[in-house]
């Protein structure tokens, strides 16, 4: 009898917000929910992921019944809150500024862009330390003043960690 409690106590829980039947669904141990099949080999896993308020509206995600998207980060958000987000132009997880979209399109533009505004002479051999919040890594590369480029993933979702142009060093005698 106990089984049968905990058989219904599962479809309970995947009914809760799951819709299109159980088979197509897999329960990931280490986020504690369930996500479609199509998820299966390629999530990032968050702890506890929908045991948390969705990060744009504060709705408690676990109880939601609204439609739920994983970002590529493997954060959750209500896909309404996530369709917003995009109307209003931003394109990165409010949790850790990971791209939320693939934006190859958008750098490629950006690339363009930077290509055909050159910097004053001033700026032009001046360093930044960026910090790049797609792929993680820390370099220096030269200031521009549309947008910093991550020389190992070739995004532009970077943000400036110090200012100032990279000081060489000199030797005095």
């Amino acid at each position: 009898m106990r089984h049968l409690q905990n058989d219904q106590m599962l479809d309970t829980l995947f009914s809760l917000f799951r819709t299109g039947g159980i088979d197509n669904f897999f329960h990931c141990e280490k986020c504690g929910c369930c996500y479609s099949n199509v998820l299966k080999d390629s999530h990032h896993c968050v702890e506890r992921a929908m045991h948390h308020n969705c990060p744009v509206c504060f709705e408690y995600l676990f109880d939601s019944t609204m439609d739920i998207s994983v970002l590529h980060c493997g954060h959750t958000i209500h896909l309404e809150c996530l369709n917003e987000m995009r109307v209003h132009h931003h394109f990165s997880c409010p949790v850790c500024s990971r791209s939320a979209c693939d934006m190859t399109d958008a750098w490629q533009k950006l690339d363009q862009e930077v290509a055909a505004t050159p910097m004053p002479e001033f700026y032009q051999k001046k360093m930044v330390w960026i910090l790049c919040n797609d792929c993680g890594a820390t370099s220096s590369v030269r200031f521009h003043v549309l947008a910093q480029k991550c020389p190992g993933c070739s995004s532009y979702n970077t943000r400036e960690t110090r200012g100032g142009p990279a000081i060489a060093a000199c030797s005095r005698v």
